[in-house]
């Protein structure tokens, strides 16, 4: 692919993620707010911490790259919100809204772990260094949000009760 259609698209998708993390600090207020346990509470709470510092980050890429930081609307993540919202206010308040919590959450985790990949690997073939740094650390901290999402659900949301069989 010739380097400019390439450089093209790589703005284009990170004009895409930029608006979704954004837009994601908003969503992360409202799931801890609807989060009844603490430990789902403190994971929401220290991410999204860290989703404001990846906007600041992507801020910076743009500043390597010698581009405004503008968002495009990201139509994946608005999909992804509005699915959530739904599931918070269909599931019941607890474990159940806790579930819902953690499954819309490892959805977005899951398409931010995508487009960070594929932004890193788009500024690696067009030689940003630079740039590939600091989105392979954002791609590393989004892994680590969705295995500390599972460790949650598999240790303290969805656990069975013992079953005896007959």
């Amino acid at each position: 692919m010739e380097g400019s259609k390439l450089m093209k698209l790589f703005e284009n998708s990170l004009k895409d993620i930029y608006w979704a993390e954004k837009a994601l600090v908003k969503a992360l207020t409202k799931m801890a707010r609807k989060a009844s346990s603490e430990e789902l509470v403190e994971a929401i709470e220290s991410h999204l911490t860290e989703t404001e510092e990846q906007v600041e980050q992507v801020e910076k890429v743009f500043n390597l790259i010698g581009k405004k930081a503008v968002g495009k609307k990201c139509d994946a993540m608005v999909g992804l919100i509005t699915e959530a919202e739904g599931l918070m206010e269909e599931a019941e308040e607890g474990a159940m809204r806790d579930a819902a919590i953690i499954a819309a959450a490892q959805k977005v985790e899951h398409y931010e772990i995508s487009s960070y990949g594929t932004l890193s690997a788009y500024s690696r073939s067009l030689g940003m260094d630079d740039v590939t740094v600091l989105l392979e650390k954002i791609l590393n901290e989004e892994r680590k949000a969705d295995e500390t999402l599972s460790g949650i659900a598999l240790t303290t949301i969805n656990i069975r009760p013992t079953q005896k069989i007959a």
